[in-house]
């Protein structure tokens, strides 16, 4: 069975309901070498989403992030997968529902098709290539959503842009740059929500001036990109993946919707 976009959402949908199961129940958490919390629905999401990219793609070599904080880092070529089965473990354990699944393809650096599922809200964003992506509503474990809505960014308002930040993640670096451009309103988002909200329209701007991995970016940046967005360096370039040599994390970035680079 080859990958597309419906598998990847059926994986994520899956994942969804084994992380909401442990949410809507008690749960501890501890802490990690790098001091980040982890929970029992991070281990057990991984494992499935783990399992069942195997079982589609036995050949996929995957980076993911509970496997990566074990010390385990398998060796890839230009085509890999990266998965973190719960990006926002901090807004899961505060239970403000803004926390995804997130799941990538990368072929030569590139983020080519990618999923973010918000289990607690019920939004599936899905990059299906690299120019086509499409947002509907999913409930966990349910099936893949045939009614669909694609995803494109929009015209920047005349009356100003829509800026996106992190809530847990911000820093006076964030609020200079947004001081370049003219922001009519600022909206929090966790996760990789705030690249979703570029792709479909709901926000115009994304500076991430603070430390991420690849696994955190990648899922989103594919379903940004795929809307017509652009995921760029503060020095302009492309933000790109697979890089082995900086332990997987990324740059700051930005992401642009129909907005010019500063």
């Amino acid at each position: 069975m080859a990958i597309t976009g419906d598998v990847l959402a059926r994986i994520a949908l899956d994942a969804g309901k084994l992380i909401m199961d442990i949410y809507e129940g008690d749960f501890d958490f501890t802490k990690k070498g790098d001091d980040s919390p982890v929970t029992l629905a991070d281990e057990k999401a991984e494992a499935l989403i783990l399992s069942a990219l195997k079982e589609a793609d036995p050949g996929l070599v995957v980076i993911a992030e509970e496997a990566m904080a074990a010390g385990q880092t398998p060796e890839h070529g230009a085509r890999f997968a990266l998965v973190d089965p719960l990006d926002g473990t901090k807004e899961f354990i505060n239970k403000n529902g803004e926390f995804t699944v997130n799941i990538a393809i990368i072929e030569h650096g590139r983020p080519v098709m990618g999923v973010v599922y918000a289990p607690a809200l019920s939004r599936l964003f899905v990059a299906e290539v690299h120019n086509s992506a499409w947002q509907a509503g999913a409930a966990p474990g349910g099936e893949v959503p045939v009614e669909r809505t694609p995803l494109a960014i929009r015209k920047a308002p005349d009356a100003g842009l829509t800026a996106v930040a992190s809530k847990s993640h911000r820093t006076p670096e964030t609020d200079a740059f947004l001081e370049k451009f003219p922001i009519a309103d600022l909206a929090g988002a966790g996760s990789s929500l705030k690249f979703c909200l570029i792709a479909a329209g709901e926000a115009d701007l994304y500076p991430r001036m603070g430390r991420t991995m690849e696994w955190d970016t990648a899922a989103g940046q594919a379903v940004a990109e795929a809307a017509g967005a652009r995921v760029l360096t503060e020095e302009g370039t492309p933000l790109l993946y697979g890089k082995r040599e900086r332990g997987y994390d990324n740059p700051h970035f930005i992401v642009y919707g129909d907005v010019t680079p500063a």
